[in-house]
């Protein structure tokens, strides 16, 4: 006989509790909904709701329970439908009829509201421990290539020098944003929706900042109604996981991008790679490929949340169900992907001399040239048009600027002299780019070690 059933004079069909039924996938909120059960239950207590030996009873039943979930003895019930049910069936086989006067002044509505609310939470924090790591693998490898050379690029063709330890520092501080903005939706999390009923509140007199300070909330929810039919703390995760995802994805990309042999610029480590069934030569960045794919899921889970949102009239409607699968699916996903990438990019071998010779025959010193030209006194629309010129006499003659005499250079310009090497120069290039949140070496390094102490 279901919790519910006062009210009805037959059974559901077989069929639709299996479809009704969540606990499928809400039991994983179990811990939760016990921790929240027990502060409840002390708190109906503390206002003389019920006894102090009955909150006893039941709290020490509920921790029963659940060192039986954690141990694998207890097999969940469909017919219970969801996760709060099922421990509430299994609290009154325990204690009868005790464990009835747990749900006093409480709805499920209410009760799942605040199970997700803290499982986010906790969530998050993994989330940003493995972002942390992540971000330290990046720095670590960045100061190990502070010197190493390549091809920036802008339309996917070579565009200016700067250093690996550069391009790595550009997604730190993404992922850094990624850190900040799962810290905001945290804040939006942290609140304590209990004491909201189905959707207008009870007439016990509860004492709700006692069950925040006891689950850890800093605040409660200002209004029953939006407090059952919230769910925008989900979506805003959704979000904020499809950004991440995107800089994953981005990132993923690029990998891809260097380890083929057009670009030769890293090998990815055989752990995270795989091999063809039919090509023995094959090695595929299959890692990042997977990464790169599973944000297409991410992003399918926050359309899935928004559209089933969409037309909600207040307050709680079965629909909302939902929000689980998307949310633990876009959890999960992120989780392992984050860790993936770390693994990964702890283990590449850096082909530095490849995205020296990459950056070299880019012409990617043809700005510095520019420049050049101005210090002279060229108007920086001609240095552009005589640089112009000087690339494509290169092409032609299949030489790189480094190479041609200054009497070549004299052709173009008259006032070229022999300090044009040096203003060419590939390392120089990049070492005089000294401004803040440039390339050079120096201000790289100064990067990574304020990027450090962000992470603390």
């Amino acid at each position: 006989m279901k919790l519910w059933s006062g009210r009805f004079e037959k059974d559901t069909d077989e069929l639709f509790d299996d479809f009704h039924s969540s606990i499928s996938f809400d039991k994983r909120l179990y811990k939760y909904d016990i921790y929240g059960s027990i502060a409840h239950a002390k708190m109906l207590a503390k206002r003389g709701i019920i006894s102090e030996n009955e909150a006893n009873q039941i709290s020490k039943a509920l921790k029963s329970i659940l060192d039986d979930i954690e141990k694998g003895r207890i097999e969940f019930d469909v017919a219970a439908e969801d996760i709060h049910m099922n421990i509430e069936k299994l609290l009154i086989e325990r204690i009868g009829d005790t464990g009835k006067k747990l749900h006093t002044a409480r709805s499920r509505n209410d009760q799942v509201a605040l199970d997700v609310r803290m499982f986010l939470k906790d969530e998050i924090k993994e989330i940003q421990k493995a972002l942390k790591k992540l971000i330290t693998t990046l720095l670590n490898t960045a100061e190990k290539h502070l010197n190493t050379i390549m091809p920036g690029y802008t339309h996917l063709q070579r565009a200016q020098p700067i250093t690996f330890a550069h391009h790595l520092m550009a997604y730190v501080h993404m992922f850094l944003r990624d850190i900040d903005r799962l810290s905001d939706c945290y804040k939006r999390t942290d609140v304590m929706p209990l004491g909201s009923g189905a959707l207008a509140a009870t007439t016990f007199d509860l004492d709700r900042e006692f069950v925040a300070k006891e689950l850890g909330f800093s605040k409660v929810s200002e209004n029953s109604m939006d407090a059952v039919s919230d769910r925008d703390f989900v979506i805003e995760f959704c979000a904020t996981s499809s950004i991440l995802m995107m800089h994953l994805s981005r990132f993923c990309e690029e990998i891809i991008l260097w380890s083929s042999l057009e670009f030769d610029f890293i090998e990815l480590d055989d752990a995270y790679s795989t091999g063809s069934s039919i090509m023995p030569q094959k090695k595929n960045p299959d890692a990042a490929e997977l990464i790169r794919g599973k944000t297409g899921r991410v992003y399918g889970n926050l359309i899935a949340l928004l559209t089933m949102m969409k037309g909600l009239a207040l307050a709680y409607n079965k629909d909302m169900q939902e929000d689980k699968e998307a949310l633990f699916d876009t959890i999960d996903t992120v989780k392992k992907c984050v860790v993936i990438f770390e693994k990964m990019i702890a283990t590449i071998n850096v082909k530095e001399g490849n995205m020296l010779k990459a950056a070299q025959k880019g012409f990617t010193n043809a700005t510095e040239l520019a420049d050049y030209l101005v210090r002279k006194g060229v108007p920086f629309r001609q240095a552009h048009e005589i640089t112009g010129n000087i690339v494509k006499y290169c092409i032609e003659h299949n030489k790189t600027l480094e190479e041609l005499t200054l009497d070549e250079y004299k052709e173009f310009y008259k006032g070229i002299e022999n300090d044009i090497y040096s203003a060419i120069d590939i390392a120089n290039c990049v070492a005089k780019r000294r401004i803040t949140g440039g390339p050079a070496p120096s201000e790289v390094k100064r990067a990574i070690n304020s990027a450090r102490e962000r992470l603390k």
